[in-house]
């Protein structure tokens, strides 16, 4: 189902980028069409690749909607949203000891140096030079 929703999905794409590169430009943009003769230049086409536009632009966000609801569907099988955030009933069962946390590793000592030069191993810092 998914596979041919995304063919659907595809041909809608490309043919709202066809409508749209269609459609004759209202300003001079850039200096960009705008001429007197060209592709259908007529009220008529233009009113035609206007509902087409909006027909396609439907289309396009109908397929978008049903593919997220597919996606979120085979990622979450069973249950809505709201029941991974309820809290899980009690058990008679005692609870286990909690495990100690591991110990935070030690904190390098300071030697005066910059990190630069502790991350090059040399974990001395230079001397600094006598005036």
């Amino acid at each position: 189902m998914q596979t041919v929703l995304i063919s659907i999905h595809l041909m809608v794409v490309l043919a709202l980028v066809v409508v749209v590169l269609l459609q004759r430009s209202e300003g001079g943009g850039l200096g960009i069409g705008g001429g007197s003769g060209g592709f259908m230049t007529g009220r008529g086409q233009a009113n035609l690749l206007t509902r087409t536009t909006a027909g396609l632009a439907a289309a396009f966000f109908i397929t978008s909607l049903l593919l997220t609801i597919l996606a979120n569907q085979q990622s979450h099988p069973g249950g809505s949203l709201l029941d991974q955030y309820r809290p899980a009933a009690p058990t008679s069962q005692p609870a286990t000891p909690a495990q100690p946390a591991p110990a935070a590793p030690a904190p390098a000592p300071s030697n005066g140096g910059s990190v630069f030069d502790q991350l090059q191993g040399g974990g001395e810092p230079a001397a600094p030079a006598k005036p």
